[in-house]
Formats: C-alpha cells, sequence, structure tokens
C-alpha cells in the first residue's frame, strides 16, 4: 500500500499538469449521468401519472358496472342483467383499445411519420419495445367480441392489458417526438432529410411521371438500412404514388360532340351512332 501511494504521488508530482484536463472530463460525465437521471426521472413520473389516470377510469368502470364483485365460490359468469352489462363494459374497452391501435397504425402506415420520428418502428429502442409487448398482451386477451360469455377474470385482465397498452403507447410516442433522429449520425440524417423531400416529390401531383418514379425509388435507397418499412407500409406508399401517377396530364379529356351536322346528315343517310369512348387515354392515343 505505501509503495503505492509513493508511486501515486510521483505520478502526480510528474505530470500534475494532467489535473486540469481530467476535472474537465469527469465534470463532463458527471453532467451527462445527471442530465440521464433527470430524464429517467421525468419518464418515471410520467408513467405513474398516466398509470394512475387509467387507474382512474377503472376504477369509475367497475363503480358503473354496479360495483360488483364476484363472492368466493360464485359463478364468474357476469350476469348480463346487471345496470351495466358486460358486453357494455367490453364495448368500451375494445374501442379504447381500438383507438390506440388506430394511432399506432398511424405511424406504422405513414412514411412520412416514420422517417420523421423513426423510433416508433424501432423494436431496439427500449419503450418502444415495451409497448409491443403491451400490444401483443392486449390483442391476446381481447374477446372475440362485445357480446362474448367472458368471465370477471377475463375481463379485469384485458382492462389491465388495454390500461398498460395505452400508457405503453403514450410513454413510446413522447419519447419517440423526442428524439426524433438523434440516434442516427450526421450522414444518415442527410439521408433522412433527402427521404423525406423525395417523398414529396413522389406525391407531388404537378410533378411528371419520371421523376415522380425516380423519387419513389431514390426515397426506398435513402431508407434502406436506416428504417424498415413494413409490407403493409410500402403497399399504401405505392399505392399513393400510382394515384398521383394516373392524375394530372396523364389523363387526357373525352373529345366533345361537334353540333354541325355531318355530311351524311345532309344526305337524309342516317349518321353512325359515336362509339363509347374509353375513360382514360395515353398521351399518344386518339379517340376512334
Amino acid at each position: 500500500m505505501e509503495e503505492f501511494l509513493q508511486g501515486f504521488w510521483a505520478f502526480a508530482g510528474q505530470y500534475w499538469w494532467l489535473v486540469f484536463p481530467l476535472m474537465g472530463v469527469g465534470g463532463g460525465i458527471a453532467k451527462s449521468w445527471e442530465r440521464a437521471s433527470k430524464r429517467r426521472h421525468e419518464r418515471r413520473l410520467e408513467t405513474l401519472r398516466l398509470k394512475a389516470e387509467l387507474k382512474t377510469a377503472e376504477i369509475e368502470a367497475r363503480a358503473l358496472n354496479g360495483g360488483r364483485r364476484r363472492k368466493p365460490g360464485a359463478p364468474q359468469v357476469i350476469d348480463s342483467t346487471a345496470s351495466v352489462p358486460s358486453n357494455e363494459l367490453l364495448g368500451r374497452l375494445m374501442a379504447e383499445h381500438d383507438e390506440v391501435t388506430a394511432r399506432w397504425l398511424d405511424y406504422e402506415l405513414d412514411v412520412a411519420k416514420l422517417i420523421a420520428f423513426p423510433a416508433m418502428s424501432d423494436g431496439r429502442q427500449p419503450l418502444t419495445a415495451a409497448f409491443l409487448r403491451a400490444k401483443k398482451t392486449a390483442d391476446a386477451l381481447r374477446p372475440s367480441s362485445a357480446d362474448a360469455k367472458v368471465s370477471e377474470q377475463q375481463i379485469t385482465e384485458y382492462l389491465d392489458a388495454v390500461g398498460n397498452y395505452a400508457v405503453a403507447f403514450e410513454v413510446a410516442e413522447r419519447d419517440a417526438r423526442r428524439l426524433r433522429d438523434s440516434n442516427f449520425s450526421e450522414d444518415e440524417r442527410k439521408r433522412l432529410d433527402r427521404a423525406q423531400h423525395m417523398l414529396k416529390v413522389a406525391l407531388d401531383e404537378s410533378a411528371t411521371r419520371a421523376e415522380r418514379q425516380v423519387a419513389y425509388k431514390r426515397v426506398r435507397d435513402e431508407l434502406d438500412g436506416l428504417i424498415v418499412l413494413s409490407d403493409d407500409a410500402v403497399d399504401v406508399l405505392e399505392k399513393k404514388v400510382a394515384g398521383e401517377l394516373t392524375t394530372g396530364a396523364d389523363a387526357a379529356p373525352q373529345t366533345p360532340a361537334s353540333d354541325t351536322p355531318s355530311a351524311s346528315d345532309a344526305t337524309g343517310t342516317p349518321a353512325p351512332q359515336p362509339q363509347p369512348q374509353p375513360l382514360r387515354l395515353k398521351p399518344n392515343d386518339s379517340p376512334a
């Protein structure tokens, strides 16, 4: 021990000038740790607040259900003659379930939102992974319909699952909006910016067919390796781009009927009936 202390003080006396930069590094590490701890604390408080709100909603739902609790040994099937039937409570829970899922699909199927908030589709993010686990649990516990015969235990489990699902989504969404593209490098952020710009061109009705096709390909190339698009998201995007490609200058107007009599009309010969024109013509086609 004495030898170690002697060596330490000898080193410190010889390299005393290193104390100042080391103090700066230590101060930076301490500040980073403090900021991270503050963020974790804020997320915990937010989670607790949301859970408290959902717990209040759960208590209100139980109150609307007559405040009934199953007695020991009594059948678990809820009586449909109660003031608030089980199917009504299930219907409200399933509606809440569907609302959260719709909010998630708004990110999952909208490529523009995925580019703006990539953490919502990144299962490596802890909060996103927690949300996906909560979704899986809620989906597994969901009854087949609001009219299904379920036990009080099943309703309680589904109620808790939907509550956890809603909380997990709220927390994951707020974290994704806070992070945005901060987890990407400078070059990767530039690629995301280019993808966002190209996406606007691909969906722009005023752009030419060639411009929109090239822009769509650029979007896929820029996102490759950065954001994984689900098959459903790709399908939605392709339908949007295809819809834009069949509008605007690509659609030719039908030839209007002429009010001037034809030569055959003047000779008394019945004029041939006009053939129906196609609804959409290619640029180089002409009516028959």
